[in-house]
Order: C-alpha cells, then structure tokens, then sequence
C-alpha cells in the first residue's frame, strides 16, 4: 500500500453537499460523473495527494441509497493505492 487514494462520503443531496464542502475546502470540486453502472453522482475534490469523493444516488433501492437510509450520510468506504 502506498496511500490512501480517496475517502468516500455518501450523502443525499450532490449539490448541497458540494457547496458545503467547496466551503470547508477552500475550492470547488474538481470533476462530477454520472457513475451508471452504480447509479449515483460522484463528485471530487483533490486535497493534496489525495482525493475526497462525494456519492449521492440518483435511484432508490441502490447500494448507497441503502447505506445512507440504515446508517444516515456519512463516511463510506476509503481506498488505498
């Protein structure tokens, strides 16, 4: 393992939550995609050698929507390099 490549949040609201987060980080995100295949919207910050990805999704029933009705939005999952 070299280092952490991103830490993910998943969150309700894309746009909200990338306006908060422009504030707490000083800039806007970076990139958003429509990621099909896992039906959500990712958006990216880079903080220093490392990036922040916020998930929203964009259908019910799907594996973040389910994460973030049992468990609220919050921290998801972190990737390593």
């Amino acid at each position: 393992m070299k280092k952490v490549n991103h830490i993910a949040i998943a969150v309700k609201d894309i746009e909200k939550s990338n306006s908060l987060f422009a504030k707490i980080f000083g800039k806007p995100n970076y990139k958003q995609e429509i990621v099909e295949d896992e039906s959500v919207v990712a958006s990216f910050y880079q903080i220093g050698d490392m990036k922040v990805e916020l998930v929203s999704p964009t259908k019910e029933n799907t594996t973040v929507a389910s994460f973030i009705k049992k468990k609220g939005e919050g921290f998801h999952h972190i990737c390593f390099e």
